[in-house]
């Protein structure tokens, strides 16, 4: 597939039919996706497999709880758990918790993430991250950037394989006893849940923002760059 074509087709997918995953497929998914940057090339994740279906279930809990939380935001019209949101936004995404749980669904994504054909739990060494944002009085992000590229070659390369996927982060809301589950070292975040397999439909183009739109010259308040006709 070309990188063009791929970049403009990997969106998020959540649906998938029952049409298993080999580990080989896996596998070279997985060699493929290595080859991401990341600081120091200290190559700091971890991928956990998840294939025992007790253990696909405990996943599955730690991140429904987290899922009603994030549609309870959506209800009271608050992004979910924004960095920048305030006292009255968060009580008010809580006011719709009872909600959001009610509008559970037996085969909802999150309801059945145990059932997905490849699951993978992606954990941060945090030993290992770059983190020159540690210091500043404000939201913590730069680390990130040593692992979430091998996230998403990971997604790139289950693309070229005819694959669809997700990564969610959602599961983190649970963190500590996730933690447990999966039997991480108190040195690691986890840091994505990704699921995997063969799309029900087909991604197709996606919509986003033109250039103009987001890219300034010089200042964030700079002239708008335009594309060249």
């Amino acid at each position: 597939m070309d990188l063009g074509d791929a970049l403009r087709t990997t969106g998020a997918v959540r649906e998938f039919t029952d049409q298993p995953v080999g580990d080989d497929v896996l596998a070279r998914i997985l060699d493929l996706a290595r080859f991401a940057p990341s600081g120091g090339n200290r190559q700091a994740w971890r991928v956990i497999v998840v294939r025992d279906p007790a253990q696909r279930r405990r996943v599955r809990d730690h991140y429904l709880e987290g899922w009603h939380e994030y549609v309870s935001h959506v209800l009271a019209g608050v992004v979910p758990f924004s960095p920048l949101a305030t006292a009255s936004e968060r009580a008010s995404a809580h006011a719709q918790l009872d909600a959001a749980r009610a509008l559970a669904r037996p085969d909802g994504f999150a309801e059945s993430l145990d059932q997905v054909p490849v699951l993978l739990v992606v954990a941060a060494d945090l030993g290992a991250l770059a983190a020159t944002d540690r210091d500043l009085a404000r939201y913590q992000m730069v680390g990130g950037a040593s692992v979430y590229p091998f996230v998403w070659n990971i997604l790139l390369a289950a693309r070229q394989h005819d694959l669809g996927g997700v990564m969610t982060t959602v599961a983190t809301r649970d963190e500590v006893a996730l933690r447990d589950t999966l039997h991480l070292p108190a040195t690691f975040a986890v840091a994505a849940v990704l699921a995997l397999g063969h799309p029900r439909r087909q991604p197709t183009r996606l919509s986003r923002r033109a250039v103009r739109a987001f890219t300034t010259i010089d200042t964030f308040d700079g002239p708008t760059f335009e594309t060249p006709r």
